[in-house]
């Protein structure tokens, strides 16, 4: 626990309201979207970069751990405060702070909503396309912290291809600029890529300058039906090599699409067993035109029915379906283990036969949605208390196979806690020991952080959300 003294110097950093020491204060910080928990010692709610920076100097002369908090929305445990601690939430820094039409692009604070900027600048004909499923709620920090995807991934990319610059507040308390504001720049190491993705370990981001790019002129939406998933992951791999490239390309598994249509209260799909979401964006021609032969694809792969929107509010009702799909998933068993498994494109109906096997040896319900179009499956194993044993081989068959289709385990969660015990499957030892070693270069006394990614005594410890 912090002594007297510290919490005294932290309310003088931050001012008394803003610091949170009671229980009953302190339980809102103290988990996120995996639901393990675990209470900080306290909750410090900085406005600046400067008292960011004294936070994390007051850290390492006292020695007490420091855990960045955006708005708790990660899928890895990245923002529990497993060593107790100081949690560090950036919610009061929200500020957009520039958006330059000229030069395309933003300046904003950690704790700008994702889907706020997306609004305001879609509202002067700009785009930005990492679109996380929880963007609604999600801040710009925990994007850059997680190297957030989404669903426009496999046209535009994900975090780290929009992140030109970064003001960051490293471990020891020292305030560094990353990047520059031109299209082009080497000068030195890439301390923005570096940064991106790191889960809050090796600094805090207390300014975002983000590459913004055109908004599109037009963008269709297409569902496809299917008797079985198999088709469907067929058909998206088939989109794939006609060479067209959706800005969404999502795949939903039957145990998912009835959990959604339950959870909704609607029927979308007519009991199909697996639906493709397919987007396409441009000009108004070149949409038209790439919608012609998706239409074209799937209609060829064995679709049982297919409907453009024909409208805003029907595609946005397509879209609630998709992203109603994870909290909709608790409508079939109390707990789940979410992973975010990648393979290459061309293998995602092979992985998805291969977790159905999984499924079946293990006597297992799990349910696979997510980013066909970029790999990118989300593959839940539901459980009772009773399973959780043999949910954790599954987890490892999973990961077995995904890797000897040269995939990752994580392609945009994260490692945090709940896959620092699998980490070792992907990444070498010499690896590994190359990040640790970054680690202790800018956090010596382990304050920022500590006990994610790795697996130590206080990680690698998988529970069930």
């Amino acid at each position: 626990m912090l002594e007297p003294s510290l919490i005294k110097e932290l309310k003088n950093i931050v001012g008394a309201r803003h610091l949170y020491t009671v229980a009953e204060e302190l339980v809102a910080y103290s988990y996120d979207a995996t639901r393990k928990e675990a209470l900080p010692w306290a909750v410090a709610r900085p406005s600046s970069t400067e008292e960011v920076a004294a936070i994390l100097l007051l850290a390492n002369r006292a020695g007490f751990p420091v855990v960045p908090r955006g708005a708790g929305t990660g899928m890895s445990g990245g923002s529990v405060p497993i060593q107790g601690g100081v949690v560090l939430s950036l919610e009061r820094m929200d500020r957009i702070l520039e958006i330059n039409e000229e030069d395309f692009l933003a300046v904003v604070e950690p704790g700008v909503i994702t889907g706020e900027l997306q609004r305001v600048v879609e509202a002067r004909g700009l785009f930005y396309p990492p679109d996380p499923a929880s963007h609604a709620v999600c801040t710009i920090g925990g994007n850059v912290a997680e190297c957030a995807g989404g669903l426009r991934a496999v046209k535009y990319g994900v975090t780290k291809d929009y992140v030109m610059g970064l003001e960051v507040v490293l471990p020891t308390g020292e305030i560094i600029k990353t990047g520059a504001r031109t299209a082009k720049s080497v000068a030195g190491y890439d301390l923005t890529k570096l940064m991106v993705g790191s889960e809050g370990t090796l600094g805090v981001a207390t300014k975002i300058m983000l590459k913004l790019l055109p908004l599109p002129e037009s963008v269709l939406t297409l569902s496809a039906f299917f008797p079985d998933v198999d088709s469907a992951a067929r058909a998206a791999s088939a989109i794939i090599r006609e060479r067209v490239l959706p800005r969404a390309l999502e795949l939903v598994d039957r145990a998912s699409l009835r959990a959604a249509e339950q959870y909704l209260k609607e029927d979308l799909s007519g009991g199909a067993a697996a639906m493709l979401i397919i987007e396409v964006d441009g000009t108004v021609e070149s949409a038209a035109r790439e919608m012609d032969r998706v239409t074209a694809v799937v209609s060829r792969c064995n679709a049982t029915r297919m409907e453009q929107a024909q409208d805003p509010l029907e595609r946005e009702r397509l879209w609630k379906l998709r992203r109603s799909i994870s909290p909709a998933l608790y409508t079939i068993k109390p707990r789940k283990l979410n992973e975010d498994i990648v393979v290459p494109r061309s293998r995602i109906a092979d992985i998805l036969r291969e977790i159905e096997a999984i499924a079946a040896r293990h006597d297992l319900l799990i349910a696979n949605f997510g980013h066909a179009g970029d790999g990118n499956i989300h593959t839940n194993i539901m459980v009772d208390d009773g399973d959780l044993p043999k949910a954790e081989l599954a987890v490892q068959e999973i990961f077995a196979a995904v890797l000897k289709m040269d995939g990752s385990i994580s392609g945009e969660h994260g490692i945090g806690l709940s896959k620092a015990a699998y980490l070792p499957m992907e990444v070498s030892p010499a690896a590994l020991a190359a990040m640790q070693r970054i680690k202790q270069a800018l956090d010596p006394k382990n304050i920022l952080n500590p006990g994610k990614i790795f697996l130590n005594a206080d990680c690698g410890i998988r529970n069930a959300e």
